[in-house]
């Protein structure tokens, strides 16, 4: 598979998937933003309660409507290329098919295109990888005001089935709150069964949000250096200067071995299951060398080098790519290029040095059987594929 055709690929991937989840919401949110349009100018100036200028509105058209909002919110997130933007749109479009297939059986084509939506989301698992805390807080705040929004029109909606009734603006946000952080302080009651069960949602709402929001935020912030703590490996928390190596492959071992001997320091960074190729006192990262969060606990805004030493060409290229985005000024970067054929490919990524063993091997080989003699001044240029125009 062509390097560059694999990036195109997934960049194209995540972009037509956020742009189908985008329209997901626009659908759901449209008839109930058409019918606002169609009421709303003329219940401006005349309505004397919420609950009048809220009637033309169903039962579940304000959580459709929210759901819908946060669907296109959801879109932009995941250009970001976020796993809990992933899931969340996964789990907001099964909301969807679970209502309008089971519950009101209609809109057909509503479900067979948000199926289409979570088929493509499951299939393209992997273009979500990312995890960083400004994703996670972008998360945090869009669900905590779209259920603030939900909770106040639910609750003016209703207004006249709660004890006292809920007539304004701030009394419908002061219950909102209540409800979502579960204090019940018992000054609203309500007392129908539907007030009683919107009342739920927004408790049940409440606490599964702050609970994510507050776990994916802490473990964001904590996770990685408690599991060091525990492995007694804290001194590797900070680095600085030094040299990171991505990937298991026998090439990164020797390099590894080779950098440690001469007094360097190194952090490998390896997919899950391949730190045993390294010895126990090694400094492991286990996790996607392309991630941008990897790259940064390893470190690599402070590295002084960053060698992508993959079995995979493509890898090798997306590592670069992550590299140049998180790497510091004085960072530079080397790519190894397993199959000769994509060194151009490899060079268009623009790493400061492309490796190619097979190279270097022909080159050194076709010097012998001339009975050239191989000294100091052979070009090293040559052998490590260095690109002037391509070099940072």
């Amino acid at each position: 598979m062509k390097i560059l055709n694999k990036i195109h690929h997934q960049v194209l991937a995540t972009y037509i998937l956020a742009l189908l989840v985008a329209h997901n919401g626009y659908l759901i949110l449209s008839p109930t933003l058409h019918r606002v349009l169609q009421n709303a100018p003329g219940r401006v100036d005349n309505f004397t309660s919420w609950h009048e200028a809220l009637s033309f509105l169903e039962t579940m058209d304000i959580p459709r409507f929210m759901i819908g909002v946060v669907l296109i919110f959801m879109a932009f997130t995941l250009l970001m290329r976020t796993r809990i933007a992933w899931f969340s749109s996964l789990l907001l479009l099964l909301c969807i098919v679970l209502i309008n297939f089971f519950i009101f059986k209609e809109n057909v084509v509503l479900v067979v295109y948000s199926l289409i939506t979570i088929g493509g989301l499951l299939f393209y698992w992997r273009n979500f990888d990312q995890h960083s805390l400004g994703s996670t807080s972008i998360f945090a705040v869009i669900g905590i005001a779209s259920l603030i929004v939900y909770g106040m029109l639910g609750t003016l909606y209703i207004g006249n089935q709660f004890s006292p009734e809920v007539t304004d603006l701030p009394t419908a946000f002061y219950f909102a709150i209540v409800c979502m952080s579960t204090v019940g302080f018992g000054d609203i009651i309500p007392h129908t069964t539907l007030a009683r069960m919107f009342t739920l949602t927004v408790i049940i709402f409440g606490i599964t949000i702050f609970a994510a929001s507050v776990a994916s935020i802490a473990s964001s912030l904590i996770s990685d250096n408690v599991q060091r703590i525990i492995k007694g490996r804290f001194s590797h928390v900070v680095r600085k200067n030094h040299y990171i190596i991505a990937g298991s492959s026998s090439l990164a071992q020797s390099v590894y071995k080779g950098l440690i001997d001469t007094g360097g320091e190194v952090t490998v960074v390896c997919t899950s299951g391949n730190k045993q190729h390294f010895p126990d006192t090694a400094d492991v990262i286990e996790g996607d060398p392309s991630a941008i969060t990897t790259l940064k606990l390893a470190g690599a805004d402070k590295a002084k080098y960053i060698v992508a030493l993959t079995d995979s060409d493509a890898d090798n290229a997306f590592i670069v790519l992550a590299a140049k985005e998180i790497g510091g000024d004085d960072t530079k970067t080397i790519s190894l290029v397993n199959e000769s054929q994509n060194m151009n490919k490899i060079k268009r990524v623009r790493p400061d040095a492309v490796l190619s063993l097979q190279q270097l091997g022909s080159e050194l080989l076709v010097r012998s059987l001339n009975g050239n003699t191989i000294t100091n001044d052979l070009n090293m240029d040559m052998f490590f594929g260095s690109d002037k125009s391509g070099a940072k």
